[in-house]
């Protein structure tokens, strides 16, 4: 495993830097979002590739489709570049917050009827067990 301040790094290495298997970091690789460098049948992830994997990463856990990830990460190398990839960015952060408020207002709800039918369930056991 090499160390954190050398410029490549290896699937292991990566895997293990973010808790992954090495089976998904491929996948991202074959979905086209990481291109490492080969060395024979050894990749060879770049410090851009380590970042990549970082933010395909953080994308997934709030909820973005590969899809919108790939446009996200693709917008910095074009026109308009950063900024664009930014206001995108917050548009879709915006978008993913509103699905989640609604996700959890559906949640709270789903509590609350879980609970008073959890009540009920436990008055009329104890008017069964009363009259037994």
């Amino acid at each position: 495993m090499k160390p954190r301040s050398s410029t490549t790094y290896t699937i292991t290495a990566l895997a293990k830097e973010f808790g992954v298997t090495t089976r998904t970091i491929r996948f991202y690789e074959d979905k086209g979002l990481l291109q490492p460098r080969r060395n024979g049948l050894t990749r060879i992830y770049s410090p851009r590739d380590r970042v990549r994997l970082k933010l395909v990463l953080r994308g997934k856990r709030i909820g973005f489709s590969l899809e919108e990830i790939r446009e996200i990460l693709d917008m910095y190398d074009s026109d308009p570049g950063e900024t664009g990839q930014l206001e995108y960015m917050l548009d879709k952060l915006n978008e993913q917050r509103a699905v989640l408020t609604r996700r959890q207002r559906d949640i709270e709800l789903t509590l609350d009827e879980l609970k008073q039918i959890e009540s009920q369930c436990r008055e009329r056991l104890a008017t069964m067990q009363a009259r037994a």
